[in-house]
């Protein structure tokens, strides 16, 4: 019987959950009664798959990318652990990849094109600009900032609301990132890969994740003060999000070791959640 848990654990299940969701938190905080719209089924089940799968080849690609460097900083997954085979995983990655640009296909030019640069822009990143450490990083907050924006062209209602929470999510990503290079900087030294732990050290690069999730809690203020949101919905969720962030960035400036900055970058995604679900609420 095939052993279909290596490919599981490739695509990093809850990641793509998460960002087939965030399409549809998109479509949400723009056009919240497009979802009761019979006729717009199909495009918001293509819109949340492109996502899914784009953001499952880019895992994929992601570990196949860094066998390597994963050898050292992750020997359990399943390339360096040997339990899949680099062509396969290659192979795999790459049918991801088609899947996800052949739904955008479904949804008109604007969302493919949008979707084209999105897959090239993760594979730039994993086969060239992860040893960039800061481009590197914007690539990857990029792609995970693009689904709302996504969501609210797929529903034809792209607005400045829009625009600033994908602005938070991007802010929040490149700190996680530079947390993650934390966790990583012994693997990504010995490869080369320019982090800002690596450059900086450990304790620096723990005051930057402080300042760029800062700047994202600044940012989640905006939307209240103008208006932009129903606040009873928004605030308790985003709340949790900002005290999330904050503690754990600070836990991480006292302590920029190798566990904390797992358990930081690991934590963070739940904080960034409970954010998905304030942005969508208070657009209700």
């Amino acid at each position: 019987m095939p052993n279909f848990k290596p490919y599981i654990e490739l695509i990093r299940l809850p990641n793509c959950l998460m960002m087939g969701l965030a399409v549809i938190v998109g479509v949400v905080i723009s056009d919240p009664h497009y979802l009761l719209m019979y006729s717009s089924l199909d495009r918001l089940a293509f819109g949340f798959f492109t996502s899914f799968f784009l953001t499952a080849s880019s895992m994929v690609l992601n570990d196949y990318a860094d066998r390597e460097i994963d050898k050292i900083n992750e020997p359990r997954r399943p390339i360096p652990s040997g339990r899949m085979r680099p062509d396969v995983a290659l192979r795999y990655g790459v049918f991801l990849g088609a899947l996800g640009i052949s739904c955008s296909l479904a949804t008109g030019p604007l969302t493919f094109a949008i979707a084209l640069l999105t897959f090239s822009i993760a594979l730039l990143y994993n086969f060239k600009l992860k040893k960039s450490g800061i481009l590197g990083n914007a690539s990857v907050a990029y792609s995970v900032a693009i689904p709302i924006i996504y969501g609210s062209v797929l529903s034809f209602s792209l607005s400045e609301k829009v625009l600033i929470y994908s602005a938070m999510i991007f802010l929040s990503i490149m700190g996680r990132e530079v947390v993650k290079g934390i966790s990583d900087v012994e693997g990504d030294a010995a490869k080369g890969v320019r982090t800002a732990a690596v450059k900086y050290g450990e304790k620096s690069a723990s005051y930057i994740a402080l300042a760029l999730f800062l700047a994202a809690i600044s940012l989640s203020f905006i939307p209240p003060i103008e208006k932009m949101c129903n606040s009873a919905f928004y605030l308790p969720f985003v709340l949790i999000t900002d005290g999330m962030l904050l503690f754990l960035s600070i836990k991480l400036v006292k302590k920029p070791d190798k566990k904390t900055a797992k358990e930081v970058k690991s934590k963070a995604l739940i904080a960034m959640a409970f954010g998905l679900i304030g942005f969508a609420l208070g657009s209700l």
